[in-house]
């Protein structure tokens, strides 16, 4: 076990006790982002000489996990915000300065939508826009946003010029009660906005060119780490802090089966049904998470040997990540309905947990069908769509 994730189990009753409190704020508690920051996950995936760890992909998974199985949106944040790091540390060494020049434990929100529009300008962009989905916005002083570049005249029949922004927390504002959602209430996801904010050349990048490798083959050449490829990197935060949840929620099922007795006198922890349905969640649950290990560290061995990730890798990956989020979702079902009608109430703590999981399989990295038709083409030798997420 690596000395983030030990620091989040030794902390642990922190963050379940803080989950509630959480949900009712619409954002973390600041003790539950001070043990994520004291953790030292949020440095995993930063290139040492920025202050961070350079971490093994595994070691990042392990510790998002066991923050979302304690507390689900803590875990959520942790995956989210604490993979930006890893996309930073091979910008322009301008970026890096201004981030985390004072201090490596600064926190980066997003999102990557294109919401945005930029105009160029001289020395850069004009960029408005208003983007939901800014996971942990509240506590981060920098966000990365995702926008299109105007084009005019003959460019505009031109495929969209979509970018990646990186601004500092005084050119966007949060806007307040913008967060109002079933589930995962806690990540504070708010929407930014602003308009008209210059954005500096050296402070945009190209969201291709992201996807695609070429910036990390620039800034950080031969180095593992930076060679795993956007598309893997950003779903394993996302699944990893999907398979938290799962695994929390399992662990408050069987909690809750110690004392349900059922109204026609069924007792839970002796029903052939409800322990089926169990010990199948359970399996599929240690399946997932074993799965979205090995593949990372799979890939980190191959890049360690010096080799390029190819696409078929990048789409491997994100059919076996997604079919691992999605199995125990669906294997979590028969116990909700197993559950009964005392499982909905908000005393019974399976209800959070539950809707916690829902929402977090509809994250763009979670959807199966786009990565699974993207698999299924390549397979046959067709040509991947370009709305495809790999």
């Amino acid at each position: 076990m690596n000395k983030c994730t030990a620091f989040i189990e030794q902390h642990a009753q922190a963050l379940a006790d803080d989950a509630f409190e959480g949900d009712q704020r619409g954002e973390l508690t600041a003790r539950t982002i001070q043990v994520l920051l004291d953790s030292g996950g949020f440095r995993l995936l930063l290139a040492k000489e920025l202050g961070g760890e350079e971490a093994h992909p595994v070691d990042f998974v392990d510790w998002v996990i066991a923050a979302g199985a304690e507390q689900p949106s803590a875990g959520w944040v942790a995956g989210v915000v604490g993979v930006h790091p890893w996309e930073i540390s091979f910008m322009d060494p301008r970026v890096q300065a201004e981030i985390y020049g004072s201090d490596p434990n600064t926190l980066v929100a997003s999102p990557y939508a294109p919401m945005g529009r930029a105009r160029p300008v001289d020395g850069g962009y004009l960029f408005s826009g208003d983007w939901p989905y800014s996971t942990g916005t509240d506590y981060c002083e920098w966000v990365i946003l995702g926008g299109m570049v105007e084009l005019s005249g003959a460019e505009g029949n031109l495929a969209p010029d979509v970018r990646h922004f990186v601004l500092p927390r005084n050119d966007y504002e949060i806007v307040d009660d913008s967060w109002n959602v079933m589930g995962l209430k806690g990540t504070g996801s708010k929407n930014v906005r602003m308009q008209d904010v210059f954005v500096p050349d050296y402070r945009v990048y190209e969201a291709q060119k992201v996807t695609e490798g070429i910036y990390a083959a620039q800034w950080r050449p031969d180095n593992p780490l930076y060679a795993m490829m956007f598309g893997i990197m950003f779903s394993a935060a996302i699944a990893a802090g999907t398979l938290g949840i799962a695994k929390g929620a399992l662990r408050a099922q069987q909690s809750y089966m110690m004392d349900r007795v059922s109204v026609v006198g069924s007792v839970a922890k002796t029903d052939p049904a409800y322990l089926s349905a169990l010990a199948v969640a359970e399996a599929d649950l240690d399946a997932s998470v074993l799965q979205l290990r090995h593949m990372l560290a799979e890939l980190y061995d191959h890049t360690s040997a010096g080799n390029a990730i190819t696409p078929a890798q990048r789409l491997h990956f994100r059919r076996n990540q997604v079919r691992a989020t999605d199995r125990v979702f669906q294997s979590f079902t028969p116990l909700v309905r197993l559950s009964g009608s005392a499982g909905i109430q908000e005393a019974s703590g399976l209800e959070r947990w539950w809707r916690d999981l829902q929402t977090s399989i509809t994250h763009i990295a979670n959807v199966q069908d786009m990565a699974y038709i993207s698999w299924g083409i390549h397979n046959f030798g067709g040509e991947i769509p370009p709305t495809a997420f790999y």
